[in-house]
């Protein structure tokens, strides 16, 4: 399925939430079509800008927003010495629900990506009533276990570049993922600029190791400067916290959104995020279809690519509606 084609948004800007943070957004697409809310991985990815293509322009309002510390956001978290104190999954659904006040939306879609994943679920439990349908791709709950998968089991496969992440983190033997996610927090918040920055290449080389089957192979490691500086500084910030959830915590809340309609599209091949969390997430959840891409992992495919256009057409206004 081809892209819908490239398009400008038709408003944008800086809202200010809470704590000095001002958060970017912008809207494009049908200025009175259906609300669409993407919500980006990471944590601290940023919005790209790119994915405004999922949607068919002229049935949808589209809306992005950098989380905060990232893309066009301020206070920038590549700036050691922003505080990430006030950065929290609690604050990012503050942030949500104050932009949806912002922009008069009564009801959106909610579309997350990996870690969005992970906050789409927990701005949907929070406020089910503000919420039309969801679609999730390469699905992921944030969970202890799934930090400890990404951060260390999935060593099994990749061993040599596990070794290599491990001896980054200055730890000995067997660390945790946890614990090595902690290690790296550490040195991530270093006062010495060339400890920071070596620890975010280490990070990023590392998170390219998962990925290195994948058509997009160095993705992480692409990115440079103050984009990987607050990409990996943010990463390391929310999961050494587990992203500051009670395990388990989402799937026991599926109760509250049990009636939503829901795609859920992930790639059978995703060593960073295992099929299995996805397939509890829809065991869970009555009224979410479970769509599984063989030749994807977790940086997508033109098949994926094709679940996810058919997934936004599905949930698109009917023509004149």
């Amino acid at each position: 399925m081809t892209p819908h084609p490239p398009l400008q948004p038709h408003a944008s800007g800086h809202l200010d939430v809470s704590d000095g943070n001002r958060i970017y957004w912008e809207s494009s697409g049908n200025p009175d079509g259906k609300p669409a809310l993407w919500l980006h991985g990471g944590p601290g990815a940023g919005g790209g800008r790119g994915s405004r293509r999922l949607f068919d322009p002229d049935a949808y309002r589209i809306v992005l927003f950098d989380q905060r510390g990232c893309g066009q956001s301020e206070p920038h978290a590549a700036d050691p010495e922003v505080s990430l104190e006030h950065n929290t999954t609690e604050h990012l659904l503050a942030d949500i629900e104050r932009l949806r006040e912002h922009l008069g939306v009564d009801r959106w879609l909610l579309y997350g990506g990996s870690w969005g994943c992970t906050l789409a679920l927990a701005y949907a439990q929070r406020h089910p009533d503000r919420v039309s349908e969801i679609v999730l791709v390469a699905i992921s709950l944030s969970t202890p276990a799934e930090v400890d998968w990404l951060y260390r089991g999935v060593r099994v496969l990749v061993p040599g570049p596990w070794e290599d992440f491990r001896r980054g983190s200055g730890l000995p033997g067997d660390p945790a993922g946890v614990e090595l996610v902690a290690a790296y927090d550490r040195l991530l918040n270093s006062p010495d600029a060339a400890v920071r920055d070596r620890a975010a290449v280490d990070w990023c080389a590392w998170e390219d190791a998962v990925i290195a089957h994948e058509p997009r192979a160095g993705h992480f490691s692409a990115t440079f400067g103050d984009t990987q500086r607050a990409f990996t500084r943010i990463c390391a910030h929310y999961y050494s916290h587990h992203a500051w959830l009670d395990d388990g915590a989402l799937l026991r809340g599926m109760g509250r959104i049990a009636h939503v309609p829901a795609v859920l599209i992930h790639g059978r091949l995703d060593f960073g995020c295992p099929l299995k969390t996805a397939w509890d997430l829809a065991a869970a959840w009555p009224a979410a279809d479970l769509v599984i891409i063989d030749d994807s992992g977790h940086t997508g495919s033109p098949a994926l690519s094709d679940a996810i256009h058919a997934a936004t057409a599905r949930f698109a206004p009917a023509e004149g509606a």
